[in-house]
């Protein structure tokens, strides 16, 4: 609860209604990646209570749902850190993405119930919390389309250069992987990649990059949590 209490008086001193924050729940350094989940935090109404929208798996399974929550849910996981990063959209993207906030309703157009822990960032076969959340701040940021499906979302995002972290996973993980856990599958890789042991993938760092670098008053804040777990 303190990693929650000291969110919201980051959350509170930002100008914004809508903050997107990283959480870290597994070590991934090997893979050069610090944050593994994004969720979406929004208030209704300036000095209104803190809510988070995130996609979230279904106790391991397949599947996968979207779910609003507290600011103290966020954090209940079994943490690797308590660290946290916070990318501020800029006013124009928070005008058009709160309102879909508040009604809920329309964060569905952009899910897909099939979860994959590694979904390939360019299909519409499976989907994560991070695949997610990067596609409804794609609707979200531009103004030349109106972006109603996964398929224009992702194509938005080639066309303006988005690069997803590669991470190199051998054979017989792929195997364990696929054969010992509903939540991940590898099928949605091109084969020229995935036979090359390389995994490509939406990361929290991933998204951090390619909103910082298009210059349009995205900020970035990291929060260092209150401690680390030891074992």
């Amino acid at each position: 609860m303190q990693t929650a209490e000291q969110l919201q008086t980051k959350l509170n001193e930002v100008d914004s209604n809508v903050v997107v924050v990283g959480r870290m729940g597994q070590d991934l350094s090997k893979y050069g990646l610090r944050y593994t989940h994004f969720g979406i935090m929004f208030r209704p109404e300036t000095g209104g209570r803190w809510r988070v929208a995130h996609l979230l798996n279904e106790c391991g399974t397949d599947r996968s749902d979207l779910w609003y929550e507290g600011l103290g849910n966020f954090f209940l996981d079994d943490m690797f850190r308590f660290d946290a990063v916070l990318l501020v959209p800029p006013p124009a993207v928070v005008e058009r993405l709160l309102p879909n906030l508040r009604a809920g309703r329309p964060l569905r157009t952009l899910h897909t119930t099939r979860y994959n822990m590694v979904a390939y960032p360019f299909s519409t076969r499976y989907e994560n919390s991070n695949t997610w959340v990067l596609e409804t701040l794609a609707a979200a940021s531009t103004t030349e389309t109106r972006i109603n499906s996964r398929e224009q979302a992702q194509m938005w995002l080639k066309l303006n250069g988005y690069q997803p972290s590669e991470m190199n996973i051998g054979p017989m993980t792929r195997l364990g992987g696929r054969m010992f856990k509903a939540n991940v599958a590898f099928d949605d890789h091109p084969n020229e990649l995935r036979y090359n042991d390389r995994i490509q993938t939406v990361s929290v760092d991933s998204i951090i990059h390619f909103f910082d670098e298009r210059n349009e008053g995205w900020k970035i804040i990291e929060l260092p949590g209150p401690q680390a777990r030891r074992f």
